[in-house]
């Protein structure tokens, strides 16, 4: 399934010597063209949001044809290409030595080479991503990895495939009581047996807290995930994963409010900044709250939207991954109120509200 999923699969070999490879070819392409007299370019797979479309056999977005140059015979382009041929160079020893580093390791090993001239952690980021579009491969193939938040509490017994020391080592995923970091170790490890019979994956930290402070795993049989607000690569895949092998129904919750809604539709059909990488949507997920229209069915406290907050409203009604009529009927709702609520507003009526009620009501108004 991983290799199908065409994700994360560093522990086969061969997968390692075509991603060697690739880097190699790049490397020499840019030398046989300095060694031709010509100034180097490399063509990139346009990441624009006007590039991305939606691909009905993957059921995600994918980008489409346009590419994008940088070229040293464009004074404005050659720093960003110096910064991504040395981000090449890089990923090549990290994975000839078989080591890994975080994001934000790499920004402060890049400088070693003033040149580079980072600015901040996210401009060397797009650089990282432009690398993972032009290979087509995710950096976490190449040894990069990103900070990861989010966490897994439910009744499943894993067995790690990774790192070497801990393969074959089974665990439950209900043994802390805070919940299971989410790493490459726990997104890839074979599933054994579950007794789960459904996911819910929830934006924030202290109602997944609540969840299991209020028994939610045992009354609705469900894995429990927290997404840290918008869920992580490592989680996505899981998610997917327990969707697509285990055949477990998702269900997402998050805050009420346009950022809530892009969380929500991340995970069920992709993210711009990802239409490069595939194996990361779970088109079946339902996002079942906290909806626009459940503002004034449940009677919550609400708070205003600000000017970034409708700023998003505005840009999600114009994103065609939002254009059917459940989506542009929140979204309409949203605009309409001017106002945005949060998981928390629920426990205007009981701490428990959320898990005796408002989820049950919205698993039966679904169903």
């Amino acid at each position: 399934m991983l290799k199908k999923l065409n994700l994360f699969i560093m522990e086969e070999e061969s997968n390692k010597e075509d991603i060697f490879r690739k880097l190699q070819e790049l490397g020499g392409n840019i030398v046989a063209q300095i060694e031709s007299g010509v100034f180097p370019k490399i063509s990139i797979p346009s990441r624009n949001v006007n590039n991305i479309v939606y691909d009905e056999k993957l059921r995600q977005y994918i980008l489409g044809p346009q590419k994008v140059i940088r070229s040293a015979g464009n004074i404005r382009l050659i720093k960003p290409l110096t910064q991504l041929i040395w981000t090449a160079w890089f990923s090549l020893r990290l994975l000839r030595d078989g080591k890994s580093f975080t994001l934000r390791e790499l920004y402060y090993q890049s400088k070693n080479f003033p040149i580079l001239d980072f600015e901040e952690q996210k401009e060397s980021d797009e650089i990282v991503t432009d690398l993972e579009a032009l290979l087509g491969v995710p950096r976490e193939e190449f040894g990069l990895t990103p900070k990861e938040n989010s966490k897994i509490f439910g009744d499943i017994d894993i067995e790690y495939k990774v790192p070497v020391k801990f393969k074959g080592k089974i665990e439950n995923l209900m043994t802390s009581p805070d919940g299971k970091a989410i790493g490459m170790s726990i997104a890839t490890a074979k599933f054994l047996k579950c007794r789960a019979k459904m996911v819910i994956a929830i934006e924030k930290d202290g109602i997944f807290r609540r969840f299991i402070e209020e028994e939610a795993y045992e009354k609705f049989k469900a894995i429990l995930i927290d997404t840290a607000g918008q869920a992580p690569r490592f989680a996505r895949l899981l998610i997917r994963r327990l969707n697509q092998e285990l055949k477990l129904p998702v269900y997402i919750l998050t805050d009420a409010d346009p950022w809530g809604v892009h969380i929500a539709g991340v995970i069920i059909s992709g993210s711009a900044n990802a239409a490069h990488i595939k194996g990361l949507v779970t088109p079946e997920a339902k996002w079942i709250g906290l909806w626009a229209t459940d503002i004034k069915k449940y009677k919550l406290p609400t708070l205003p939207m600000k000017e970034r907050d409708l700023k998003r409203l505005e840009e999600l009604m114009q994103d065609r991954r939002y254009h059917s009529d459940f989506w542009k009927k929140q979204l309409r709702e949203f605009k309409e109120l001017g106002r945005k609520a949060e998981l928390e507003s629920l426990s205007k009526h009981s701490l428990s509200f959320i898990v005796d009620e408002y989820i049950p009501d919205k698993l039966e108004e679904i169903s």
